[in-house]
């Protein structure tokens, strides 16, 4: 008996090597002979020897100009309806952090204060002029905060949409530094990453709808989103941030009072009930304390508003119906 499950078992294992090399092999083949990625939309520009992809809308006037800061390996893609609805009427900048859609990867630190001084540069370089608006949707949130701290002058109003809170960890769940939760998500982002550079996602997406396609956007627009699974880069740039996200989040909670300055925050109230549940979590409790935390961004000044949107985290902004109410919220502080 012990024979024959000994037998079996060096059976399964060279069935599964022998699958693992054929996949792998079909995977390089398709990074040498698959398709290329699409040509950047707007320029890349060398900030300390990294370039950076920034995408600029609309015409220089004497409006504000709107900075979108994304979340965490979100690329200017996914805030295509933001820009849409703005780029008429104000100066709209989109850009990808290192590592992020076409911007190269950095082997700095990716913490808030890196990230804010890294964006100030790039916007120094391009040539473009304060005062802005800056709107930080999920980690662009906690950047933004410290961005203003930074240069407090050059910063007209803050528009957060359902952005991180410092206290995710303590109040929503978030995994600690030291969590085995947090140290398996790292372990997973760098196994992700290892099978991207072999161009096994890329192959397996390639018979699929794009992996990272946001619902509500357009078609040509998620097609573009097949470029960022074609090797690691777009991992291991999401990685580092993580790696960096409970001192980013320390970072902002230190940007706490922005007097007059006009703020808008945006909440995403749909989330996954069941999946809640599963966790072990009350998800009434949660989505309770989801828009507490959020109420508290308008208490970083004394000219703030809150509004609830029936979307997730992504269709807050990717659906345009959710985009067009935010686009018009913000065009009421220019005229503000």
């Amino acid at each position: 008996m012990i024979k024959k499950i000994k037998k079996f078992l060096k059976k399964f294992f060279q069935i599964i090597g022998i699958l693992l090399v054929l996949i792998i092999l079909a995977g390089l083949g398709f990074r040498l002979l698959g398709p290329e990625s699409h040509n950047p939309e707007g320029k890349l520009i060398d900030v300390d020897g990294t370039r950076l992809h920034i995408n600029v809308s609309g015409i220089k006037n004497n409006k504000p100009t709107i900075i979108i800061e994304g979340g965490a390996s979100a690329s200017t893609e996914y805030y295509h309806w933001l820009n849409e609805g703005l780029k008429d009427s104000l100066r709209v900048i989109r850009y990808d952090r290192a590592g992020n859609g076409y911007s190269d990867l950095s082997d700095k630190s990716r913490n808030a204060e890196t990230i804010a001084k890294e964006l100030h540069q790039l916007l120094e370089k391009a040539g473009e002029k304060p005062p802005y608006i800056l709107a930080g949707h999920s980690m662009g949130g906690p950047y933004i905060r410290v961005f203003t701290k930074l240069y407090p002058d050059e910063v007209q109003a803050l528009v957060f949409i359902d952005a991180t809170h410092p206290e995710q960890v303590e109040r929503l769940n978030a995994a600690s530094k030291s969590s085995f939760r947090f140290k398996t998500t790292l372990f997973l982002l760098n196994t992700a990453a290892f099978f991207s550079d072999l161009g096994v996602i890329g192959l397996f997406e390639s018979f699929s709808e794009p992996l990272l396609a946001g619902h509500g956007l357009p078609n040509e627009i998620n097609e573009r989103t097949r470029d960022f699974v074609l090797n690691g880069k777009r991992t291991r740039a999401y990685k580092r941030e993580i790696e960096s996200y409970h001192s980013s989040l320390k970072s902002a909670s230190t940007a706490n009072d922005f007097g007059s300055l006009p703020i808008k925050v945006f909440t995403a109230i749909e989330i996954d009930k069941e999946a809640y549940r599963k966790s072990g979590i009350d998800p009434d409790n949660f989505l309770n304390e989801k828009i507490l935390t959020q109420k508290e961004f308008i208490q970083l000044s004394t000219d703030g508003e809150q509004f609830l949107i029936n979307g997730n985290h992504q269709t807050i902004f990717t659906k345009k119906e959710n985009a067009d109410f935010i686009n018009k919220e913000i065009l009421k502080l220019v005229r503000k």
